[in-house]
């Protein structure tokens, strides 16, 4: 499995907007075959920062949820909504796993 943690800075008054806009999207990605797990997290002591937990089931996954109708409309939702550039880092997940030790 390949983990992908999105690392978003929205706007101060984009914050209710940007939730509405990501949780309809996530709603839409945990129905893709690809996808395991999309989890949408909020810090606490700063609520205009987020981290999407993506979890992919095969490498080829995140390509195809980038051509997905519902990712390309939460990409074009957000993008003005951003204070900065969003950043990811992809893991790849060592337990659990698929082999069962």
């Amino acid at each position: 499995m390949l983990v992908v943690h999105v690392h978003v800075h929205v706007k101060p008054d984009c914050v209710d907007a940007f939730k509405a806009a990501t949780v309809e999207n996530a709603r839409s990605s945990v129905q893709e075959p690809g996808i395991a797990r999309f989890d949408v997290i909020q810090q606490e002591d700063n609520p205009t920062r987020f981290v999407l937990i993506e979890v992919y089931r095969t490498p080829e996954a995140p390509a195809q949820h980038k051509e997905t109708a519902h990712y390309q409309k939460w990409r074009d939702t957000v993008a003005d909504m951003m204070a900065e550039a969003r950043s990811s880092v992809k893991f790849t997940n060592i337990f659990p796993d698929d082999t069962g030790w």
